[in-house]
């Protein structure tokens, strides 16, 4: 059975302090700190729903986490709890609805002891109901009792968490239109119920903060922006107004429903996002500076100044429909008919100032009334607009013909703003759901344009409420079973009990800190005038003692790390934390060299640097965290031994191919500096045992070994080239020697590319070109912190805005074009042109690679075949005109490349090779193998049919049975 509340949440300050900037470690009580997830119900083992999203902790507490001196003050406002709601909108567009109170709460002793915080200092702790129902009434009301029930001197019967505990689980989600479900916190009855669904969509809202603090035409102007799908930016000083004048506003628009980016809350971190070019709807605090920022075109609403600015126009709204939702909604706010936009007191001072003679207080009745008013207009302003209808192979909406009726009808010109309104996402989606589905028979505007053509009461479309919903009631069996009288009082909110596993590793990563700081006071200058007095020589005895110490330990940490079980995850183990943070808090270094000298002496011990893939990833975070370390105090030496020792350590991928950690450091930005290069050459020719050896040979020796780590790397071939080419100059070696290393470097670029296809640096035009990594999880976290509050609430925020529209724009025409990701390297019809296969076109070599969707691994050749073709490889099929392409995972993909885009079709089975290309002129199928021969396979029988020997590179393109390779 579905439950009304799906999670209770708690979020604050967590074991692993970093502060909203990304420092680790507590910096004092003048930072915000990001917030983490510090407990829930149900469970993280739980199966009920899909777990809480990762960004919650950072948007129920968008400005981050302050420590505090002191606690809750009566006589201080400033400290009093604080009320509001969230709406979160996921990937799919489905809204998530979070209750939330903010309050003041000690920190936790184990976590102020860890981090030398203060002792009684106070925390901004938060405490969540989340919900998939917009209930927001009965959401707060119960979060609120909860939050009484705790700190109440007479006490809860029972522990705080047994009653969170049977109110999650045990509320139901009451039938629309015909339960009304009663349940007790405590002393406290609430109830709940769902309106029907013929009706008005669920709103539990009031609408009276919106049009009290926006006049009539400013709220018109911000409900066109809203039809219109401008950029829109709410600010308030309020929390709640920001959420409660987006959900209004988005509820005024109905039928139609915002497409587009919603957040009606948004994080502090996340203020670069308003530049953002797409639609969007946004609530920022008010106290959020946002001067840095560009704002072009922005809908700019100041909900406390009644003011909307934008240097882009607002067409308004046409006549009649301006003067009919003028009128309308000026005799539902004020009856005596004074227009609020006369009046020049405060907002919030109008009812005062100005009494509605014989009219109520604001209510239900008059949300309903403004609903009304809103869905009328929309009525009248898209009158007969289903004879506009086009119904055929899809349904289209003749926009021109409405356009042009509409002019006749008016006597005036075409409107911008009903021009743009037709055009749009939401009118679009809008016909999309009406047309041939079950949401058509309910259609309340299609209802209310016949109704008003019949002359009856708008209100005659929605159902009738005389039938009382049955009453559901939820008991508490355990209630009273403990004796009578309140026995469980808190002075602070409490933590749910821990599972050994949690308390196991928080202990874990608190004692990481505590001994980076006994490590970091070691080695810090002493105070202490004794320790000054100590001479230069027992200074330097001292810190070698220092460094020996800690070298000894990252060595013990170090194999502890390797012999961990196959049930241990590194990432959350004592050795990996440790270590991380004696790199982190070493301000002179020793941690992270001293790590990368304790590798470097493994291998030479003998040890073969093969690593399971979760030592993999936790190896390459601790390397990453290491190197830029010694970035930021130009350690060029520890920076060198981190890329040696990287080039050595490695895991098998699914293939039984060696995956180096080298691969995965090439987002850090070091390997563009040419200093660092012509650094590590200056020292690879210092060490150079040869020293007999002629000089240009040992020149090209030493670059070819920095040819070799750039590859590694996935540096592009351009700028490895460049960086090459530039030391090589410097050091004055002949053309011969400049033919041999362009030679190599474009040998192990293509051996390298051959597997794991073309990787980019910092976003940049190549990107186009990289092929996924058949290791999806390291790529995906390859550029993040586990664990990264702020890097969760950007993620979130960057995938609403990539959110996937095609459903919604199918029936409309709005096909795209299939189009290889390889630019101009493909004619119009698919077929790969042709290439300069000579020694001077190895980029354009690269160029052949494109992506498809769905394909896993790297496409080193795309070849358009026949009907006939494909029914020699699969038997017979109606298709013509797929692509055929190879993939690492050894076997033959066949594509459909018509306008439904790039959809896998068939798969060649038995082939035991990774295919490199396919030639059909010859009915043959030609592969490249492990050791580089190229075979011919008969495609009808799959024998091989003859090996060619003497070939020293990978394939690379077939066309008439030419290969390319150097030699």
């Amino acid at each position: 059975m579905a439950r009304i509340f799906e999670y209770f949440v708690v979020c604050g300050i967590g074991p692993e302090i970093r502060t909203v900037d990304g420092n680790k470690g507590y910096h004092g009580t003048g930072c915000f700190y990001l917030p983490s997830l510090l407990d829930q119900y149900p469970p993280s083992d739980h199966t009920l729903y899909p777990p809480p999203p990762p960004q919650l902790p950072t948007c129920v507490l968008p400005a981050g986490v302050e420590l505090y001196s002191s606690g809750f003050d009566s006589n201080d406002p400033s400290t009093f709890p604080r009320s509001y709601p969230i709406v979160l909108t996921e990937g799919d567009g489905s809204k998530i609805y979070v209750s939330c109170i903010s309050f003041r709460d000690p920190v936790c002793e184990d976590i102020a002891e860890a981090y030398h915080i203060q002792a009684n200092s106070y925390a901004e702790k938060c405490i969540c109901l989340v919900s998939r129902l917009p209930s927001f009434r009965v959401l707060r009301s119960a979060l609120e009792e909860l939050f009484a029930l705790c700190f109440s001197p007479n006490g809860s019967s029972k522990p705080l968490w047994d009653v969170i505990a049977h109110m999650v689980s045990s509320v139901p989600l009451p039938t629309p239109g015909k339960e009304r479900v009663l349940f007790a916190i405590d002393s406290c009855l609430l109830s709940v119920e769902s309106p029907p669904v013929d009706g008005l969509p669920h709103v539990d809202i009031s609408f009276q903060p919106l049009v009290q603090c926006l006049d009539v035409d400013n709220l018109m102007r911000l409900f066109t922006a809203v039809l219109l799908e401008r950029r829109i930016l709410l600010r308030a000083n309020k929390y709640s107004l920001l959420t409660l004048a987006s959900e209004a506003i988005c509820h005024l628009i109905y039928p139609f429903r915002w497409q587009h980016v919603y957040i009606p809350l948004l994080f502090f971190s996340g203020v670069d996002y308003i530049d953002a070019p797409t639609p969007y709807m946004m609530g920022l605090y008010s106290g959020v500076d946002t001067s840095t920022l560009s704002m072009d075109g922005v809908v700019v609403v100041d909900l406390e100044y009644n003011r909307i600015t934008t240097s882009e126009e607002i067409p308004p709204i046409p006549e009649p429909e301006l003067s009919f939702l003028r009128g309308e909604i000026t005799k539902l706010l004020y009856p005596n008919v004074i227009g609020i936009d006369e009046m020049n007191t405060g907002i919030w001072s109008v009812p005062e100032h100005y009494p509605k003679s014989g009219a109520k207080q604001w209510g239900e009745d008059h949300d309903l009334q403004l609903r009304l008013i809103f869905l009328k207009f929309f009525a009248t302003l898209l009158s007969g607009y289903r004879n506009f209808l086009e119904n055929g192979a899809t349904n289209v909406f003749n926009t021109q013909a409405f356009l042009k009726k509409r002019s006749r009808a008016t006597n005036q010109p075409s409107e911008p703003m009903i021009a743009q309104f037709l055009d749009s996402h939401g009118f679009l989606d809008y016909l999309e759901r009406g047309l041939g589905s079950d949401e058509n028979s309910n259609n309340l505007l299609d209802k209310l344009q016949d109704a008003m053509g019949r002359g009856q009461n708008p209100m005659s479309i929605l159902p009738s409420s005389s039938v009382e919903p049955e009453i559901l009631t939820v008991s508490d069996s355990d209630i009273g079973l403990s004796g009578s009288g309140g026995k469980y009082t808190y002075d602070r909110f409490p933590s749910n009990i821990r599972t050994e596993e949690q308390e196991e590793k928080r202990k874990q990563i608190l004692a990481a800190v505590s001994n980076a700081f006994e490590y970091s006071g070691r080695h810090t200058p002493s105070k202490d005038p004794l320790a000054d007095a100590l001479s230069p020589l027992e200074r330097a005895a001292e810190r070698e003692r220092m460094v020996l110490d800690i070298k000894v330990k990252l060595q013990g940490l170090w194999l502890r790390l390797l012999k961990l079980g196959a049930t241990d995850d590194p990432l959350s183990s004592f050795e990996y934390g440790t270590i991380l943070a004696l790199i982190e808090s070493d301000a002179e270094g020793i941690g992270g060299s001293g790590f990368v000298e304790c590798i470097s002496e493994h291998i030479h011990s003998g040890w073969h640097c093969q690593l399971t893939d979760e030592q993999f990833i936790a190896v390459k975070e601790l390397l990453k965290t290491a190197i830029n370390r010694a970035t930021s105090r130009n350690d060029w030496l520890t920076i060198r031994d981190a890329l040696e020792v990287s080039s050595d350590m490695y895991k098998k991928d699914n293939n039984n191919v060696p995956d180096y950690v080298q691969r995965h450091l090439i987002s850090l930005s070091i390997w563009e500096e040419l200093r660092f290069w012509e650094g590590y050459f200056d020292h690879l020719m210092e060490q150079s045992s040869n020293k007999s050896a002629n000089y240009a040979s040992l020149v090209t020796a030493q670059l070819v070994v920095l040819a070799s780590h750039m590859a590694g790397l996935g540096l592009p071939d351009n700028d490895a080239w460049y960086m090459l080419e530039t030391i090589a100059e410097r050091n004055n070696i002949g053309s011969k020697q400049f033919i041999k290393i362009r030679g190599f470097l474009s040998h192990i670029q293509q051996l390298r590319n051959g597997y794991w296809g073309i990787s980019s640096m910092k976003a940049q035009s190549v990107l186009s070109l990289a092929l996924p990594s058949p290791h999806s999880k390291d790529v995906n976290d390859e550029d993040q912190q586990p664990a990264e509050a702020t890097g969760v609430g950007r993620n979130w925020v960057q995938s609403m805005f990539t959110r996937n529209t095609t459903s919604r724009s199918s029936s409309f025409n709005r096909v795209r074009r299939w189009t290889s990701d390889g630019g101009n390297s493909a004619n119009e019809n698919g077929t790969p042109r042709k290439q300069d296969l000579t020694t001077g076109g190895q980029k354009k070599l690269q160029t052949n690679v494109r992506i498809l969707r769905g394909h896993n691994g790297a496409i080193t050749a795309l070849h358009c075949v026949t009907k006939r073709e494909v029914w020699d490889l699969v038997g017979d099929r109606e298709d013509a005109g797929f692509f055929i392409s190879g993939s690492t995972d050894c076997s033959v993909k066949i594509w459909d490349p018509s306008l439904r885009g790039s959809e896998l079709r068939a798969t060649l089975k038995g082939h035991t090779r990774t295919v490199r290309a396919i030639n059909s002129d010859r009915g043959k199928v030609v592969s490249g193998s492990d050791d580089k021969s190229v075979l011919v396979w008969d495609k009808q029988t799959t024998q091989l049919l003859e090996e060619l020997k003497g070939h020293d590179g990978p394939l690379t393109f077939v066309g008439q049975l030419c290969t390319h390779a150097l030699r």
